[in-house]
């Protein structure tokens, strides 16, 4: 094992079931930026994402497109590959729940419950949403008989299910809860679970019988059911971090120690919407076998169109790739993590996208072009050799900022400290005039440390934008003369002068968007 610190983050697993759109793309690209930031700070990253592809919403969908729920899968997962290589996704494993190794590890896992007296036989009466996989209450779904979710109509459903003894692990979840109160972030999430703990905990179906729903994983006391899909997804995360080994002689499967895999998660990011599967299900899933509960949950909001949240199933998707096409992959990644702050809701409008290219574009790209082309101009492309200290308290405050918000998740807030970093050496640019010192002989001095001054600024933009901007990065980083973009503590510390700069095109080229000009106004 390695002796860095390690990290373990994990998206949600996606459905197979449709294209990737906004949503999947924030929440990726979120745990893509927490994970390149744990990596610049010189930390071991697992960063986990895949594809969930069991239940009856998968073989529906397959069914209506001709194929066989299988072809529907590797169809989708690749699409959703596909996706992530286009956003500049960073992950280390990408899991489908087909994968022999995980279908394993869902036997093994539901075989310990089993084992272990947590799981009974009996009856469940009630209302379902196939769309979302989930059960829901007379209270639930109103009079409208509708799921809170997708807002689609419920069935009806009574069945022979397993369940596992949930209610027995109520308050040592609230427990936990309360003794750990960053536990989920962020603290109005972490209300709502305990407020939903207020009432009794009742036990959770885990199956669901193979004459409705064939394609799953079979029970393995029971081959006429199939795991509940949410169960089978949820156990992705043991899977990837191999703590369980399920060839292994029962004993030495991996339930009684973990300390030689990833094993508990360091940050599961998710949706609100599937946060009680994620703080209630999974954690008291865990106890019964016996395991130890991911560390922390991160629960963001939703993108809305108008007043609506962002959803295949409600027909009003984003295509992220196609704003990728026209503005570039770096700029779908800022939009993303600029606009939204993390645990609240966003309102996706292609104006406000135009906003915050446009800020990349007039104060970051600005900044890198006039700073090059003047050292190009005044300075024969070489970064002169003065102290360049000009900027240094604004770059010291700055990185606490950054550190500070991405600790606590504000990923908003760190590139906001970013760009106000960018737009203080734009001032400074004003401010001191090189232009006009330039003309100056008897004091060469000056422009010296003004160039130096904003190089060694743009060196320490070029780190603190790489997680969220990484391919712009390289090349800034390229025109810096520098080889690689630096971590933060690296970038304080670059000796920028005599080193060779390139004037290179615009990082973030002025574009005609697709849509201007389509208004009736």
């Amino acid at each position: 094992m390695s002796e860095r610190p390690r990290t373990y983050l994990t998206t949600p697993i996606y459905y197979a079931s449709g294209e990737p759109h906004l949503g999947h793309a924030y929440t990726t690209i979120l745990t893509d930026v927490l994970a390149r930031f744990h990596r610049q700070n010189g930390r071991e990253v697992l960063f986990l994402t895949g594809t969930d592809e069991h239940g009856q919403k998968i073989q529906d969908e397959a069914e209506k497109r001709g194929l066989t729920p299988i072809e529907l899968c590797d169809t989708m997962a690749e699409r959703f590959e596909s996706a992530w290589d286009g956003l500049g996704i960073s992950h280390d494993r990408f899991i489908r729940t087909t994968e022999a190794e995980h279908r394993a590890v869902v036997t093994a896992f539901v075989q310990r419950l089993w084992d272990l007296d947590q799981i009974y036989e009996g009856v469940y009466s009630g209302w379902y949403c196939v769309s979302d996989e989930r059960y829901w209450t007379e209270k639930d779904i109103g009079e409208e008989r509708t799921c809170q979710i997708c807002r689609k109509p419920v069935t009806h459903v009574e069945e022979k299910n397993y369940f596992f003894k949930m209610s027995a692990y109520q308050d040592a979840l609230v427990a936990h809860i309360e003794a750990n109160p960053d536990w989920i972030v962020p603290e109005v999430r972490r209300n709502e679970i305990l407020g939903f703990l207020r009432q009794p905990l009742g036990d959770l179906s885990i199956s669901r019988p193979k004459s409705r729903v064939a394609w799953g994983i079979p029970l393995p006391f029971d081959s006429e059911h199939v795991a509940y899909v949410w169960v089978d997804a949820l156990i992705n995360y043991l899977t990837a971090s191999r703590a369980i080994d399920p060839t292994a002689d029962v004993g030495h499967q991996g339930f009684e120690d973990v300390s030689d895999s990833w094993w508990p998660a360091d940050l599961h990011v998710i949706g609100k919407d599937i946060l009680t599967t994620h703080a209630v299900y999974w954690p008291t899933l865990l106890m019964g076998v016996g395991l130890p509960v991911p560390k922390r949950i991160l629960s963001h909001g939703w993108w809305v169109v108008g007043e609506t949240k962002m959803s295949k199933s409600l027909g009003n998707v984003v295509d992220p790739l196609s704003l990728r096409e026209e503005f570039g992959t770096d700029a779908v990644r800022w939009y993303l993590m600029r606009e939204m702050p993390t645990g609240g809701d966003a309102s996706y409008t292609p104006e406000r996208f135009l906003t915050r290219y446009e800020e990349l574009s007039n104060v970051l790209g600005n900044l890198a072009s006039r700073v090059t082309s003047m050292i190009v101009k005044y300075r024969d492309g070489v970064v002169p050799d003065a102290p360049g200290a000009g900027l240094d308290e604004e770059i010291r405050k700055t990185l606490e900022v950054v550190r500070s918000s991405m600790a606590s998740f504000k990923v908003h807030d760190a590139f906001a400290a970013a760009m106000d970093l960018a737009r203080t050496a734009n001032g400074y640019v004003e401010e001191r005039q090189p232009w006009t010192q330039a003309r100056d002989a008897d004091s060469p001095g000056a422009l010296d440390e003004t160039l130096t001054s904003l190089t060694r600024a743009l060196v320490v933009l070029c780190a603190l934008f790489q997680p969220v901007t990484p391919e712009k990065m390289e090349q800034l980083a390229t025109w810096l003369g520098i080889s690689g973009v630096p971590t933060l503590e690296e970038a304080v510390a670059v000796d920028v002068r005599g080193r060779r700069v390139e004037k290179g095109l615009p990082l973030f080229p002025r574009v005609e968007p697709s849509w201007a000009g389509n208004s009736d106004g």
